[in-house]
């Protein structure tokens, strides 16, 4: 609950910045008549809306698990995810249009209006670096996927300036050249972000099923792993199992045993959620006919 809580006032953080960016790039945008960084500014909305969205997720991915979400609510997390990682496509799309369809239109350039743009550029990069940081304490996914979406509004911005300054002196096709290139980045993040988010929607396996067989047979007492499963839920290990134990083994003592296990696993591999069916171990040609011999 505290790192949902950080998560949520670094989203809180982010969001307010982005709404201080917008107001600039809207200011100079208007002041210079340049389309591109206009354009930039609509972006800018994008973010803020992105980040209104992500604080309402996180306050419901951080709930509780209940009765008709008993695994809990972090895959609201991934899908938070999983829609930023489609909202990059989206703007690589725009920027690919843009860069294809834009006229050659000479904007005016201003001292005060270059410095603005730059300010914004410098925040950029500062609020990337801080959420990065932030991410990788909190192993949090939708921090880390929210810091490149800003990584690429630094490299938008680097083709915005870029592009406007070189098209007052009418070097129209390099506007559309940075254009491609920035797309082609944003693309790739996005494609990164995808094939971290996928695995979770699809409920790939969290840990390799040998790696898990090997260490539960390491608890005293197991005679048998007879079935690993295990998933994510949002960026946490959930994993379910049925170990065979000694046939006259009290009930007490197995589930002693299955409690050995669970601490076990969880320690090593970082589980937070463990369901173990413990069975009887009749001995190989038992297990082969079906346990019917007794």
């Amino acid at each position: 609950m505290d790192k949902d809580k950080k998560v949520q006032q670094i989203i809180t953080i982010e969001g307010i910045y982005n709404f201080i960016v917008l107001i600039l790039k809207t200011v100079v945008g208007f002041a210079t008549g340049s389309l591109a960084i206009l354009s930039d500014a609509v972006h800018s909305l994008t973010d803020v809306m992105n980040n209104v969205v992500i604080w309402m997720v996180m306050r419901v991915a951080s709930k509780p698990p209940d009765y008709d979400h008993p695994y809990g609510h972090r895959k609201f997390e991934t899908i938070a995810v999983f829609a930023l990682a489609s909202l990059l496509v989206v703007l690589a799309v725009e920027l690919i249009i843009r860069a294809f369809s834009a006229e050659a239109e000479v904007p005016i350039t201003e001292p005060w209006a270059l410095g603005l743009m730059a300010l914004v550029l410098f925040l950029n990069i500062t609020v990337t670096i801080w959420e990065r940081y932030w991410a990788k304490r909190l192993d949090s996914d939708i921090l880390m996927a929210d810091a490149q979406h800003t990584l690429v509004d630094v490299l938008t911005t680097v083709m915005v300036i870029v592009s406007w300054q070189l098209s007052t002196l009418g070097w129209w096709w390099i506007d559309k050249l940075a254009g491609i290139g920035v797309a082609a980045m944003v693309l790739y993040f996005a494609y990164g972000l995808y094939q971290k988010v996928f695995p979770i929607l699809v409920d790939g396996y969290a840990i390799d099923p040998d790696e898990l067989s090997k260490a539960v047979a390491e608890v005293p007492g197991v005679k048998e792993v007879r079935q690993v499963r295990s998933r994510w839920i949002g960026s946490k290990k959930a994993v379910d199992m049925r170990i065979a134990v000694d046939a006259d083994m009290p009930t007490l003592e197995s589930h002693d045993l299955a409690h050995q296990v669970e601490d076990h696993i969880c320690q090593r591999f970082n589980i937070v959620d463990t369901s173990i069916h413990v069975e009887p171990y009749l001995g190989k040609e038992n297990k082969r006919s079906g346990g019917k011999n007794k």
